[in-house]
């Protein structure tokens, strides 16, 4: 059977780019074809229509589901957003915020620490994606912006602004983007999603243990450069752990209540199980 797996640009995403590349998938016996999204919120979409069978994509955005079609296998990225300020400026001097889209962990971190970091009377600058934000942080539109690595690092290595505060800092040890597929995929071929789950957590030891090599590979489908990867790791590891981190979660879905991004909260989205199966298949990351 052919899978997709749709995919983001960032450091969040390295176990997957990992396990493709170094063939991960192919030693569970998968035909695995990973694809790159345009951005976050066109994945649910290809997970429904069954375009994609999994997908490496925000946990709040399968949390956020009508209906919790989907379901969260692995954990990835954690503490992955990061509040960057342009140079030049001072923090109390900030007017404009760059955020993209509701409902990714970019979005709520910025909605998080804007009140701490004194941005009550800011304008949101709300970018059609991410990479809006980034432009438009850039381009001298904003006075800050909300993103995820590898991209606080460039702005900070080309000299552009630098990080003042990270999800970490509001909730630790939040999840980020984490690897997903559909209720209805999973009831149906739990095996596939078994080896599935295998396969990209032996991607995310690869980047813990070999993270020059990783920050190469990352390269090829972020396209920035590996130095700006490789130092991006050190702020922004991998760890499919992330989603046991309960009580960051719960906060996290009671800030998306008060936003009335959600009504209620569930189990219906997790599942561990497989992750709890590799292992004790002896993957170790």
């Amino acid at each position: 059977m052919k899978l997709k797996l749709s995919l983001l640009r960032g450091v969040c995403q390295t176990p997957a780019y990992a396990a493709c590349q170094k063939g991960f998938f192919v030693d569970e016996g998968l035909d695995v074809t990973a694809e790159i999204a345009a951005t976050a919120w066109l994945v649910p979409h290809k997970l429904s229509t069954d375009e994609s069978q999994f997908a490496v994509m925000p946990w709040s955005r399968v949390a956020a589901a009508e209906g919790y079609p989907f379901v969260l296998l692995a954990g990835s990225g954690c503490e992955e957003a990061a509040i960057v300020m342009r140079n030049g400026i001072k923090q109390d001097e900030v007017k404009k915020v760059a955020i993209p889209l509701r409902g990714g962990i970019k979005d709520l971190t910025a909605m998080g620490l804007i009140k701490s970091l004194g941005w009550d009377d800011a304008e949101l600058l709300r970018m059609p994606s991410g990479d809006g934000a980034i432009i438009s942080f850039f381009g001298q539109g904003s006075d800050a912006a909300s993103m995820v690595e590898p991209y606080a690092t460039m702005m900070e290595e080309l000299g552009v602004g630098k990080v003042l505060r990270r999800t970490g800092d509001l909730w630790k040890g939040a999840p980020g983007c984490s690897l997903t597929t559909t209720r209805k995929f999973r009831d149906k071929h739990p095996d596939l999603v078994s080896k599935v789950v295998r396969a990209y957590a032996r991607g995310a030891e690869f980047v813990l243990k070999n993270p020059d090599e990783s920050a190469q590979i990352a390269s090829k489908f972020i396209g920035i450069s590996a130095a700006i990867i490789r130092k991006s790791l050190d702020s922004n590891k991998p760890n499919v752990d992330a989603l046991r981190n309960t009580d960051a979660m719960k906060r996290i879905i009671e800030l998306m209540k008060e936003l009335r991004y959600v009504e209620s909260d569930s189990s219906q989205y997790l599942d561990l199980s497989f992750l709890d199966g590799a292992r004790a298949a002896g993957v170790t990351a």
